[in-house]
């Protein structure tokens, strides 16, 4: 079942970034399927973090996509290089988005190896958010998309978690953020 539009409007981004772990993520596109189980994510709450690209209420042309309603795509270039997907959630001028961090591939894995360039499939081709949305074949075009379409979309199936340890840790590459580096804010899949 695809995630309702309510799903994303809830008011703490935190219970949801841990939330998605075990989700699944797919993209459509051309009429190729791609996706697989969400293994770990960030959270970035808003105006008071320092982490979060709206911190302080910056608004500008790039972060303009953090200020919606939840249950769209944020995409942006990191280093001017690679497009990172993140879940903006709560309601509309509330900032707080989820960094989709890596997946488990599922479905459409000769398509990821070909949007990747890798000989074989593996972990590792799924593991960081630049590789997560290069795999899936998501570019900056996707900002501002829906994610209750045919195109992006996250979908809660059997999963099981019950012997699937989820850790808690901070995020990585937010050491500007000072004490805001240190919020245990990043959720990660240990086993499947």
């Amino acid at each position: 079942m695809i995630l309702p539009k309510t799903y994303y409007l809830h008011h703490d981004v935190v219970f949801l970034a841990k939330d998605l772990i075990g989700k699944y993520l797919f993209t459509k596109i051309d009429g190729q399927l791609s996706g697989g189980i969400i293994t770990e994510t960030e959270a970035y709450k808003g105006t008071e973090d320092r982490a979060c690209h709206a911190f302080g209420g910056r608004r500008t042309k790039r972060n303009e996509m953090m200020y919606a309603t939840g249950g769209v795509a944020y995409v942006y270039l990191c280093y001017g290089i690679h497009p990172m997907l993140n879940v903006v959630t709560n309601r509309q001028d509330v900032p707080d988005a989820i960094l989709i961090r890596a997946i488990q591939a599922t479905h459409g894995e000769e398509l990821m190896l070909k949007r990747t360039g890798k000989p074989q499939m593996n972990p590792q081709v799924t593991k960081g958010p630049g590789k997560v949305t290069k795999a899936l074949g998501i570019t900056l075009a996707d900002n501002g998309e829906s994610l209750q379409n045919k195109r992006i979309w996250i979908e809660e199936r059997e999963f099981d978690l019950t012997n699937a340890k989820i850790l808690n840790t901070p995020r990585i590459g937010v050491d500007y953020a000072g004490e805001d580096a240190l919020l245990l804010y990043r959720f990660k899949l240990s086993e499947l």
